[in-house]
């Protein structure tokens, strides 16, 4: 049972460790959204690290921008999705980011420095958006449904709190207890 504990504690300990600092870690002073785009002139040159949806990815000669719906961000950096969205920004990164791979209604995070604002078109309006030089990303893994059910499952005989046949708790596999889906990520 020991062993058990001790591989679980250690697959806990390292689940969030292959992000990369820039994204786990907020910078000294965390510039949210909503703080910079009140001022952005404020704020230039000012490092952030933002995430969101991606709505949009425009590939130019020698650089790409795309255009993100900014939500909070967790304790590792991770989008909030499950809140309010708080506006959109867009970043700009040297490489060439294949629309494919960082596709519509992916979610990522944003580490850089805010350079201003740009102009862009939502729909028949112009919008000034703020602009962040990005110099770390991270696309985060997309949760999906492992069981048509919605549910891991139990092993042993019985659903009662004891296995009377065994004489001990049905052991447990699988993501949550029933009835609440199991997520995992892909």
């Amino acid at each position: 049972m020991r062993s058990y504990l001790l591989a679980l504690c250690c697959l806990l300990l390292g689940a969030c460790s292959n992000l990369p600092p820039a994204i786990q870690d907020a910078p000294l002073y965390d510039l949210s959204y909503r703080q910079a785009s009140q001022n952005l002139a404020s704020y230039k040159e000012a490092p952030v690290r933002w995430g969101g949806v991606i709505i949009d990815v425009e590939n130019e000669q020698d650089y790409t921008l795309v255009q993100v719906l900014s939500y909070p961000l967790g304790n590792y950096g991770r989008p909030l999705t499950d809140e309010t969205g708080e506006g959109r920004f867009v970043f700009k990164s040297t490489e060439f980011l294949d629309p494919a791979i960082y596709a519509k209604n992916t979610e990522i995070t944003v580490a850089g420095v805010l350079k201003g604002d740009i102009e862009r078109s939502v729909g028949k309006k112009t919008m000034r958006l703020p602009l962040v030089a990005a110099t770390t990303l991270y696309q985060w893994p997309a949760y999906e449904l492992n069981s048509p059910y919605g549910y891991g499952g139990y092993g042993g005989f019985g659903y009662g709190p004891y296995n009377s046949f065994y004489g001990y708790y049905p052991y447990y596999w699988g993501g949550f207890y029933r009835p609440y889906p199991y997520y995992r990520y892909r």
